[in-house]
């Protein structure tokens, strides 16, 4: 699984449409609205580069209202949730 980063700058008024765009995207799992530098994070989960390439530079590329994007490629993940147990919860197997 590849995972990357992506921080995006929009057009003023265009925000929550290319957050709507963005989050239909397949390898798009998760778009944050934030604070800071940047108008809009993304989360993209793909399972190889090659995917990662195609969605960032195809898919995305092609979204109206873009300004300036930065993408980061994740290595490792480093947390204190054990996100395998929260997805799994009432997926338990019958005894």
């Amino acid at each position: 699984m590849v995972t990357a980063i992506v921080l995006l700058d929009t057009e003023r008024d265009k925000v929550n449409d290319v957050a709507d765009e963005l989050a239909a995207l397949d390898g798009v799992s998760e778009v944050h609205s934030v604070a800071g530098r940047v108008d809009l994070v993304a989360i993209l989960r793909v399972a190889e580069n090659d995917a990662l390439a195609n969605l960032v530079t195809e898919e995305i590329r092609q979204i109206d209202g873009i300004l300036d994007t930065e993408t980061l490629i994740g290595f490792r993940v480093y947390s204190s949730h054990d996100l395998e147990n929260m997805f799994s919860i009432g997926m338990e197997e019958p005894r």
